[in-house]
């Protein structure tokens, strides 16, 4: 795991005091979403299929910065849509760095070379480029030609200027585990980026391309044969040693969707940012009111199929916490992704 030792001291402090609380559902990382609309149209993606007066809508900063410290958690990925298309984005990092929050914002990075000056290096912020495979691949995966190259371009100058620069990437059935050993190899040897998130394509429901999301077999066989030969020991990979286990079909764990709550433009989303049951204009009320014994694998065919990160991570995450074997093990990958 290559979280910064400082995220992780702070991380594991947050966890301790959750428990210390006995808050049995709490936050460990906000998805902030200020905006629906994006340059790009990538197939496996749902949230441009809003009405065109939806996708002109930008969350103003007082709201989006309120929603995370309503939440209380250390951490936010700020994704969309496009969040540099947000006018205001540089002003809805620079207040949550101010308030010591570990932020992560996720980009195809189209705008970050033209947007960068809006931003400055720090321990509290990461650029997250979404980088689906190398270059052919990643550039059918989004629809458009020219992207790949552009986002290296941009990882580039900002690792230049001092940023950290994080990746992320989904991986479809139409992925092979060379697909992913290719294009993990080349962020974590070429590009040399601080951390990589990986996930099995999720089943957005509107998105326009339904055949190609990862049943929960093919993703363990999948995981299993990319992670051989060492691979997952060397990558710098942004998770718990207990998901990546869970991704390769070693360990197995509940949804744990509360930990990893979705906030956008309509509120708080039930249950998780996959999936819309409805939303409630608090964090609080998302918890308490929010029927979770109905969701997970098992328990909602829409569920049957999900490995992702938004409602695994933060079990395994837990589990990693309730253990001290387990402490021990992300520990030493902790010290080790740090050296």
């Amino acid at each position: 795991m290559a979280m910064p030792l400082r995220q992780t001291v702070r991380t594991a402090t947050y966890l301790f005091q959750q428990k210390l609380r006995k808050r049995e559902k709490f936050p460990l990382i906000v998805e902030l979403e200020p905006l629906f609309a994006c340059n790009l149209k990538c197939e496996g993606c749902g949230k441009i299929q809003h009405p065109a007066g939806v996708l002109k809508q930008r969350m103003p900063v007082a709201q989006a910065v309120g929603a995370v410290l309503e939440s209380g958690a250390p951490m936010v990925s700020i994704a969309g849509g496009e969040p540099l298309m947000h006018p205001q984005i540089g002003e809805i990092v620079r207040q949550l760095v101010a308030k010591r929050k570990y932020v992560f914002l996720c980009t195809n990075a189209m705008l970050m070379r033209k947007k960068m000056d809006q931003f400055k290096p720090s321990p509290y912020f990461a650029f997250a480029v979404h980088i689906d495979g190398l270059r052919e691949r990643h550039d059918e995966s989004v629809a458009k030609e020219g992207v790949f190259d552009e986002a290296v371009e941009a990882m580039k100058e900002a690792k230049r200027r001092g940023f950290r620069v994080t990746t992320n990437s989904t991986f479809f059935n139409t992925d092979t585990p060379q697909t992913i050993i290719d294009v993990l190899n080349y962020l974590n040897d070429d590009l040399k980026v601080d951390e990589m998130m990986i996930s099995p394509a999720y089943a957005y429901e509107k998105a326009p391309d339904q055949e190609h999301f990862l049943g929960v077999e093919q993703t363990r066989e999948l995981f299993k044969k990319a992670f051989s030969g060492g691979n997952r020991g060397r990558w710098r990979l942004n998770h718990s040693p207990l998901f990546l286990d869970f991704l390769e079909g070693k360990a197995d764990f509940a949804c744990t969707a509360w930990a990893i709550p979705n906030y956008s433009l309509f509120g708080w989303q039930r249950p998780c940012y996959l999936m819309s049951d409805g939303y409630v204009p608090t964090y609080r009320q998302l918890v308490e009111e929010t029927d979770w014994s109905k969701y997970g694998r098992g328990k909602d065919p829409r569920c049957a199929n999900c490995m992702a990160h938004c409602g695994y991570e933060p079990t395994a995450v837990l589990a990693t916490m309730g253990s001290l074997k387990e402490s021990l093990r992300a520990a030493r990958e902790t010290v080790a992704g740090n050296r």
